[in-house]
């Protein structure tokens, strides 16, 4: 990652992964960066979310074709019976039955005409029918067989020949179907029409072009199932591969920042960057993305196609939608309120109880239990109050969805039966509007939910990128190299001058002293004068501003703070225990470490009664909580400096949190462990560093006392003053 120099802090441990960022373009332009050795899977896995989302499109129209197939082996052919309907009356209207009727009629007595006889009567009967037609009286309509048979000419439709008899008797019962008539009483009469015309105007069901949508159907849904699949899969992967380089990225980044970068910023801050934001950015990539892309193509394509199909029904249902959305909108936006209330009403009260359990004992021992009941009872009822407002409004979301979803299938089902009544569409049009009107609801919502989750995305990124682009310390690959066999153990101060970020007034200033190799150092004074701060100057978590140390001659400024830290052993007064055995605790990071040697260090320090009280001694499982006290702690923490073999030793307060008896033993175990190590020693316990070689006295960063204990207690000067003051009783 590239190094950013003299990085603003443009964040607060309070800042968390819901908030907005401050550069959303540059954030997810950046992110977009990041991800560009992923580039190919990621526009793999985008386009088959477009592609699953335009099968999706295209289905309704198929669904559509494939309803109204069904609808035609349902109800009667109409086509066909208008067609027949045209054919018969052209028929009827044509010359040849014209002169047919003036040929039958020239002569009143009985005659043949094409081979069919026709009687005197027949003949009284057909000029009664052609007047009683003339006067529009369809009641009294009576034609002969024997006519039936002659007077038109055979027609043939769809291949199916409908002969004269056929198509007078089509034309007697159709005249006795009206619009009044219910579906069973026009369906009686259509029975009793003729075979031939049966066969024409009978519904059809074409079961090999319904097998054909079906089947294309059925590939569209699996076809789009499928792409939808494998972009889901391959987004998986992505994002957790992302997530993982992320997290690798932020180790290494971490081992390689400041110590001055770890007093700025909580350690819960930066843990939640490691995992809050990382997992965030994963969740974005894994879901909202692909998500967002195929919401939105379904979007404009649902429109697209919906106007296509019908214009009429595609206002109708974008409007009746909309308005549904409107009106969530409203609610939802008066809402919100509500819930930034919980969100305070639950912080508070989370606090309040953490406050409370973690001083119970000072509650009890100063009576106030009533008092934090009744701030309780206040917070709880508070966070009741707007919990309860804000999920009965947040509730409504889901049915609001419903209705919107349910107005949208009335609406359109009104309008196309309208439609379909006055044949502008057909009945599958309705049953395609209907998938339509899902299919453009739901996208709305999941854009929404989408371009939320990339405004907390590009929070995240932003915290995450801003920590990877924090100053990192110097490469020191070629600097010097002590070994620690060859050192001798000389460690000189030279005129050292050090302050903190943002202080006004440094905490060393011209700081100067010698320590000799194999001797004991003792560094003491009030809380505040330097003296951790010295030993984190010689360690080189911090760089120097003035001055210069040097060790065997060498400056630290040209060793590494890895070789330097490999010439120290350390116990520092706040201890640390990981999640594992006592002997792995302190064997930690150490190689070829004998189990007596553990034994014989444990032994040194005191530690080993408590250890044989556990239930399987040093194979005990321990973690750094209440099951093990803080002086236990420390024990064990001592016990895993004197297994370090190295030149030099510091003792940053190692003895502060044990009693006076295991001190002592303590003490000679420091005694043994230092002997022929030259050694720092911070205390406030003036009383174990009797014996040391040199005593630094050291106030406001500087040294104003150096001696041995019995000479400084001669002095009778500052000194003598702290010492002496362990014992005055208040």
């Amino acid at each position: 990652m590239s190094k950013k120099k003299n990085t603003p802090l443009a964040h607060g441990p309070m800042k968390g992964v819901g908030d907005k960022a401050n550069d959303f373009k540059g954030s997810i332009k950046r992110l977009i960066k990041e991800l560009d050795s992923y580039k190919t899977s990621i526009i793999i896995s985008l386009s088959l979310a477009v592609l699953g989302a335009i099968l999706s499109i295209v289905s309704p129209n198929r669904l559509r074709d494939l309803t109204n197939e069904i609808t035609k082996g349902l109800i009667v052919d109409t086509n066909n019976t208008e067609k027949l309907t045209k054919e018969v009356m052209l028929n009827i209207n044509s010359d040849s039955t014209k002169k047919t009727i003036t040929n039958i009629l020239k002569e009143e007595n009985d005659s043949t005409y094409k081979g069919q006889l026709i009687k005197k009567e027949e003949k009284i009967k057909l000029q009664k029918t052609l007047l009683n037609l003339n006067n529009r009286n369809f009641k009294d309509i009576e034609i002969p067989n024997s006519v039936k048979q002659i007077l038109l000419e055979e027609i043939k439709i769809d291949g199916i020949k409908i002969s004269s008899e056929d198509q007078i008797n089509y034309i007697l019962i159709s005249s006795k179907i009206s619009k009044d008539m219910d579906s069973k009483k026009i369906y009686k009469q259509l029975d009793k029409m003729p075979n031939s015309v049966k066969k024409v105007i009978d519904p059809k069901i074409n079961m090999s072009k319904i097998k054909q949508i079906t089947l294309l159907l059925i590939c569209l849904y699996v076809l789009s199932a499928l792409f939808t699949y494998i972009e889901q899969i391959i987004m998986t992967i992505v994002s957790n591969k992302f997530a993982k380089r992320l997290r690798k990225t932020i180790s290494r980044k971490i081992n390689k920042l400041p110590l001055k970068y770890f007093d700025k910023h909580k350690s819960g801050d930066i843990l939640s960057r490691v995992t809050n934001d990382v997992d965030m950015i994963a969740s974005t990539m894994n879901h909202s993305l692909a998500t967002l892309v195929s919401s939105v193509t379904l979007f404009f394509g649902t429109i697209i196609m919906m106007f296509i199909t019908n214009y009429i029904m595609a206002i109708t249902a974008i409007v009746s939608t909309l308005f549904g959305f409107i009106f969530m909108a409203v609610i939802l936006s008066k809402s919100q309120k509500y819930f930034v209330k919980k969100q305070e009403s639950l912080g508070n009260l989370n606090g309040h109880i953490e406050e409370i359990y973690s001083s119970l004992n000072v509650v009890k021992v100063y009576n106030g239990t009533e008092e934090s009941k009744k701030k309780f009872n206040e917070l709880n009822e508070e966070l009741y109050d707007s919990n309860m407002k804000s999920q009965f409004l947040s509730g409504l979301m889901m049915p609001l969805m419903g209705f919107i979803g349910n107005f949208g299938y009335v609406m359109v089902c009104i309008v196309g039966a309208l439609l379909t009544m006055n044949d502008v569409i057909s009945f599958g049009v309705i049953v395609a509007f209907m998938a339509y009107v899902r299919l453009f609801t739901s996208p709305l919502s999941q854009i929404g939910q989408a371009f939320t989750q990339l405004q907390a995305t590009a929070a995240a990124s932003e915290r995450v990128f801003e920590f990877l682009d924090e100053e990192e310390l110097e490469n020191e690959s070629s600097y010097k190299v002590l070994n620690k066999k060859d050192v001798k153990g000389t460690i000189e101060f030279k005129n050292i001058s050090f302050t903190y970020d943002g202080n006004q007034k440094p905490t060393i200033h011209n700081f100067s002293a010698i320590a000799k190799p194999g001797k004991k150092v003792a560094i003491v004074g009030p809380t505040g004068a330097g003296k951790t701060t010295l030993v984190n100057l010689l360690m080189k978590f911090y760089e120097i501003n003035d001055g210069d140390i040097l060790i065997d001659n060498i400056s630290i400024k040209e060793l590494s703070r890895e070789n330097i830290h490999e010439l120290f052993t350390m116990v520092l007064q706040d201890t640390w225990v990981f999640d594992g055995t006592i002997k792995e605790n302190i064997i930690f990071n150490k190689e070829n470490v004998s189990d007596s040697d553990i034994y014989k260090v444990c032994k040194e320090v005191g530690v080993d009664h408590y250890i044989k009280t556990l239930s399987k001694g040093y194979d005990s499982n321990i973690k750094d909580n209440d099951s093990i006290s803080a002086g236990q702690r420390q024990l064990l923490t001592i016990a895993r400096g004197m297994l370090e073999d190295a030149p030099f030793l510091i003792l940053d307060e190692a003895t502060s949190n044990v009693d006076t008896r295991t001190e002592e033993l303590v003490a000679t175990a420091m005694d043994k462990l230092t002997k022929g190590k030259t050694s720092f020693i911070i205390a406030h316990r003036l009383s174990t560093i009797k014996n040391a070689d040199l005593i630094l006295v050291m106030k406001d960063g500087n040294i104003i006392e150096q001696g041995t204990h019995d000479s400084l207690i001669e002095k009778n000067g500052f000194y003598a003053e702290l010492y002496n003051s362990q014992f005055k009783l208040l």
